[in-house]
């Protein structure tokens, strides 16, 4: 079995601060996903800097296949210096799950991932390496599916100090201990990682006094969700397009009007419109059998993109899963592209000849590509692969 992750991460800023001190990275090889967490000394613009250069840099080079020594050295010859502690400083987590089930973890100075197998914390045991004078925590193990990995910085751990807990803060065990029961609500990493930073944001009262991440990674099957969208150019291409499509694997979506005709006329099948639609902003969908979802076009694709901007943006809590949860086009196709896809194929037609004219055809297929390429560039931001093909 080849597995993939299902990854999401939310940020809490410093109280009084517009940047983020922590930054997390995502990056997709050939043949493993990466999710890096840095946490950059300080917090406002310095922090935001070092983090981001730090993530960046690991980013690249693990990307590129280096060796830990390598992206260590690199980072600590980089880095500016801090004139208070003279120091080039921030600590970094670097997860890399293969998708032959190996695994592999370094961290530097950000607390203990939190590991959990079949609803308990696991331990699994590390090396400690000195690298350039810093001392990096190594761990090699094997994944199973649903293995559940909470990647942090330190502002978690620190949550509530001084205010609702003690001096001590939330500490690595009581977090720990939390992320294993909000595990028995929900498996789904986005709702994970919200459940966990809306606790950290209630023990600091909303007035975080650090910079505070949580990246949760869930080892998954490969997930691919198929969407066709579009007329091809040339009404000739339309049987090309619908084989493509269908034989390829994962769930499929058809987004648009003529594109749904298109599908039922190639697969010889009925198109049913929805009757029990509620929703006055968004068109009702269709089925179509063997099809996973099929909705209306332009419209529907341009609200699942608020969708995902509001996700990559941070901008999701208990409302907006009540939202992703709702029965229309667009926050089901939102809730199948952020929870249950790992890979995306975007099957876009380019008509505009005589064949597919249709008086607002122009319109719909500049406003269709450009909703195409966003979609295509927030999906990579928030992990996925993406893939597209135009016809």
């Amino acid at each position: 079995m080849s597995v993939s992750i299902d990854v999401a991460w939310k940020s809490l800023n410093k109280y009084k601060e517009e940047l983020c001190g922590d930054k997390v990275e995502i990056v997709k090889t050939e043949n493993s996903d990466i999710v890096i967490l840095a946490d950059g000394m300080g917090s406002g613009v310095k922090a935001n800097i070092l983090s981001t250069l730090t993530s960046k840099i690991l980013a690249t080079m693990m990307r590129e296949g280096a060796a830990i020594e390598a992206c260590v050295d690199t980072i600590a010859k980089t880095l500016p210096i801090c004139q208070e502690r003279k120091v080039a400083y921030a600590t970094f987590s670097i997860l890399q799950i293969f998708h032959n089930k190996e695994a592999y973890l370094v961290e530097y100075d950000n607390p203990n991932c939190v590991f959990i197998r079949d609803k308990q914390i696991v331990q699994y045991p590390y090396k400690t390496r000195e690298i350039e004078g810093k001392k990096i925590h190594e761990y090699r193990f094997q994944v199973e599916k649903n293995d559940c990995f909470v990647l942090m910085s330190d502002g978690v751990i620190y949550a509530g100090a001084g205010e609702i807990l003690d001096l001590q803060g939330w500490t690595w065990e009581n977090m720990a201990d939390y992320t294993l029961q909000c595990t028995k609500k929900t498996l789904s990493a986005s709702r994970l990682a919200s459940m966990l930073s809306q606790a950290c944001d209630d023990l600091y009262i909303h007035k975080p006094g650090d910079d505070t991440t949580v990246a949760v990674a869930r080892v998954i099957e490969r997930r691919v969700v198929n969407l066709f969208t579009g007329p091809p150019a040339d009404k000739s291409d339309d049987e090309r397009l619908m084989y493509d499509f269908m034989h390829t694997e994962g769930r499929k979506v058809v987004s648009g009007g003529t594109s749904a005709n298109i599908a039922a006329r190639v697969l010889h099948k009925e198109i049913v419109t929805e009757t029990d639609h509620t929703d006055p902003d968004v068109p009702p969908m269709a089925v179509i059998d063997g099809l996973d979802l099929v909705t209306e076009g332009v419209l529907t694709l341009g609200k699942t993109l608020k969708l995902l901007k509001r996700y990559k943006n941070d901008e999701f809590d208990a409302d907006f899963f009540d939202e992703l949860d709702a029965n229309n086009g667009a926050s089901r196709l939102a809730k199948l592209l952020i929870e249950e896809c790992t890979e995306l194929n975007l099957f876009v037609g380019t008509a505009m000849n005589e064949a597919h004219q249709q008086s607002e055809l122009t319109f719909d297929l500049s406003m269709r590509m450009n909703l195409v390429e966003q979609m295509k560039t927030v999906m990579e931001k928030i992990g996925k692969k993406v893939t597209v093909k135009y016809y």
